[in-house]
């Protein structure tokens, strides 16, 4: 059985953009793991935590046959294969990969909240959200698109930077 999952990826450290096309390519060299949609790449403010360099993120849409647990623990290795450090709560990071929202699904466990807790007052999760998939929804809260319009998304701007999609 696939599930469709949402993951955004963020870096604020080192080549940044390097560290979110690595990501995503190690995220679809996962077995079981397809490719679906990606957005275009963003630079945003740090949200919360020391101040810190601004962060590029994206969103990558992939089909996988993992289940919520295995793919967050899939995340975890692809930040550590990045040397993403947990120093500081919010702090600056080489890598992050958080699961947004897969399928319909809502888990709510001590290491593991699908959707995610604060995606929906996420404007650098949710504008790329929305570039990725114009029709998409997050489980609890409603159209992305309604959410966008609800949120100051000042602080996001879209670069001239692309993902490469795989091949």
């Amino acid at each position: 059985m696939s599930n469709r999952a949402v993951i955004a990826f963020g870096s604020n450290l080192g080549d940044r953009l390097a560290y979110i096309q690595g990501g995503m390519d190690a995220l679809l060299d996962t077995p079981g793991t397809g490719y679906v949609a990606a957005s275009g790449v963003y630079e945003t403010e740090p949200v919360g935590g020391p101040e810190q360099p601004s962060f590029l993120n994206a969103v990558v849409i992939v089909d996988t046959q993992l289940p919520p647990g295995a793919l967050l623990e899939r995340a975890h290795a692809i930040e550590e294969a990045f040397e993403r450090a947990r120093v500081e709560h919010w702090g600056p990071r080489t890598l992050d990969v958080d699961i947004i929202a897969v399928d319909e699904e809502v888990l709510d466990e001590d290491d593991l909240t699908i959707p995610h807790r604060y995606a929906h007052e996420r404007a650098f999760v949710l504008v790329p959200w929305l570039e990725a998939d114009p029709d998409a929804s997050l489980v609890g809260h409603g159209k992305v698109a309604d959410l966008v319009a609800d949120l100051d998304s000042s602080g996001v701007r879209r670069t001239d930077s692309e993902l490469r999609e795989p091949v």
